[in-house]
C-alpha cells in the first residue's frame, strides 16, 4: 500500500501505480523519496498542480480525487504524500497512448490485470452482475419446470403459465434467469440455473456446497464426512389457500439434513416420552442464516464452492469472493447492504429464504449466537473470500 517515487517520474508510470492501488484498498505514494528509502527531497516547483491536473486529471479514470500533502523531514528536505482511498467505481484505468488499461496491486508491485481479475473489479464497481452470466450448453430443459411454475403462479403474479417453450423461454429471459447469446437458443444464466435446475454443478462446477466434518480442531484429522452438494438453492413447494408446503427439498434443506448429525446431540430423556430431544450446538436459525448468505452473496467468478466445515469446536462457512465494492466487515455488521448477486437474493427473499429486510448477520446470527453460548461469531475478509466462524455450543444434555 505504500510506493517510493521520484518526482521526475513519467506521469503515466506515476499514475499507474495509482491506477493499481485505487483498484485494491488505496494506498500512499511518496513523492520525493528513492525506491531503497532515502530521502531525495521535491524538486519540481509544481508538483501538487503536475500531479492534480497531469497525472489525474488526463491519465486517471474515471475520476478520483485524492488528498495532496507535503511534509518537511529533519534536513529541511520536502516529501509530497499522495493519499488514495480505496476506489468506489472500478475498474479504474491508466488512459494513455489511446488505450486504457487496468493495474491492480500484487503484493509491492502494479500489474496488469488479468481476465479474471478484470471481470472481479468489473463486478465490485456495479458494472457487471456475473449472476448473469449465460452458461455454455445450458439449455432451458436443464430447469426444473415444475419449480418455474410454482413460482410464476404463487411468487411471481402470473396469472397462467406459457403455452410455449418460446414463450417459456422469453418469459425466463425476461426474469434474468436465462440469457439470448445470438446463437440458435437462448442458454441459462448462472442465476437461473442456481436456483432452480435440478443439477447445476453439471454445467457450473463451482455451483454446490462442499461440506466437511471433523472430530477434531483441524483438517488434520480423519473426516466423518467428506462430500459436495448439489441441487437447486430452492425448494418445490405445495400450495393450498395461503398455506405453502414442502414437498421436495432444495440445495438448502438438503445441506441442513446432511450436517445434522454432526452439529446436534441427542439427550439421555425422552421429549413427550416418545423419541429422544435433541441439541443443537448451534442455534438453527443463525445457522440458516448464515448458510444463505454465504450462498447468496458468492462470488461467482471463483471457480471455487462455497464451502462448510464442522470442527469439535466451531463450524466455518466460507463465501468465495471479497466483499462487494466498498463494503466492509464493519458496515456490514452495522446493516448496510450491497448485494451481489440482485436476482438470486430476490428470489429467496420470495421464497422466505432471506430476511425482508436484508439483516440477518445483524438482527439474527449475532444476537443468536451471544445468546447461545455468549461468544459472538468472528468474522473474516480477504480479496480471496469471506469467512463466518460460529462457535460451538457446550452440550447441556
Amino acid at each position: 500500500g505504500v510506493e517510493f517515487k521520484r518526482d521526475d517520474i513519467r506521469p503515466e508510470q506515476l499514475a499507474k501505480e495509482i491506477v493499481a492501488m485505487a483498484n485494491l484498498r488505496g494506498g500512499m505514494v511518496l513523492l520525493g523519496v528513492e525506491d531503497d528509502g532515502t530521502i531525495s527531497g521535491i524538486q519540481r516547483d509544481d508538483l501538487e498542480t503536475w500531479v492534480m491536473d497531469t497525472v489525474f486529471g488526463r491519465y486517471v479514470h474515471p475520476m478520483l480525487l485524492p488528498f495532496y500533502e507535503v511534509i518537511t523531514v529533519e534536513d529541511g528536505k520536502r516529501v509530497a504524500v499522495v493519499s488514495i482511498a480505496m476506489g468506489t467505481a472500478k475498474p479504474y484505468v491508466l488512459r494513455h497512448n489511446n488505450r486504457e488499461d487496468i493495474y491492480v496491486r500484487v503484493g509491492s508491485t502494479s500489474r496488469l490485470a488479468t481476465r479474471e481479475q478484470q471481470a472481479r473489479l468489473f463486478e465490485s464497481g456495479g458494472m457487471l452482475h456475473s449472476e448473469m452470466l449465460p452458461v455454455s450448453g445450458a439449455a432451458f430443459d436443464a430447469l426444473d419446470r415444475e419449480r418455474l411454475q410454482d413460482y410464476l403462479l404463487a411468487l411471481a403474479g402470473d396469472r397462467q403459465l406459457p403455452a410455449t417453450d418460446d414463450a417459456w423461454q422469453r418469459r425466463m429471459i425476461g426474469l434474468g434467469f436465462m440469457a439470448d447469446t445470438g446463437v440458435p437458443a437462448p442458454v441459462c444464466t448462472i442465476a437461473g440455473l442456481v436456483l432452480f435446475s435440478r443439477t447445476p454443478r453439471r454445467f457450473l462446477r463451482q455451483a454446490g456446497v462442499r461440506w466437511m466434518a471433523f472430530n477434531g480442531t483441524d483438517k488434520s484429522y480423519q473426516a466423518l464426512d467428506d462430500t459436495t452438494l448439489d441441487g437447486p438453492l430452492v425448494g418445490r413447494f405445495g400450495r393450498q389457500s395461503d398455506a405453502s408446503e414442502l414437498i421436495e427439498r432444495g440445495l438448502i434443506e438438503t445441506l441442513m439434513d446432511r450436517m445434522r448429525p454432526f452439529i446436534t446431540i441427542e439427550g439421555a430423556t425422552l421429549a413427550d416420552g416418545l423419541r429422544r430431544q435433541r441439541t443443537w450446538h448451534y442455534p438453527p436459525q443463525a445457522l440458516r442464516e448464515a448458510i444463505i448468505n454465504a450462498l447468496a452473496h458468492r462470488d461467482w467468478t471463483r471457480p471455487l464452492e462455497v464451502e462448510i466445515v464442522a470442527y469439535a469446536d466451531r463450524l466455518e462457512i466460507v463465501s468465495p469472493g471479497a466483499l462487494q465494492n466498498s463494503m466492509t466487515i464493519e458496515k456490514m455488521l452495522a446493516g448496510q447492504r450491497s448485494p451481489r448477486n440482485p436476482i438470486i437474493v430476490e428470489v429467496l427473499r420470495d421464497y422466505g429464504y432471506v430476511d425482508t429486510r436484508g439483516m440477518g448477520v445483524r438482527n439474527k446470527i449475532i444476537p443468536l449466537m451471544r445468546e447461545a453460548n455468549g461468544i459472538e461469531p468472528r468474522f473474516e475478509a480477504t480479496e480471496d473470500y469471506v469467512k463466518i466462524v460460529l462457535f460451538r455450543s457446550v452440550s447441556r444434555a
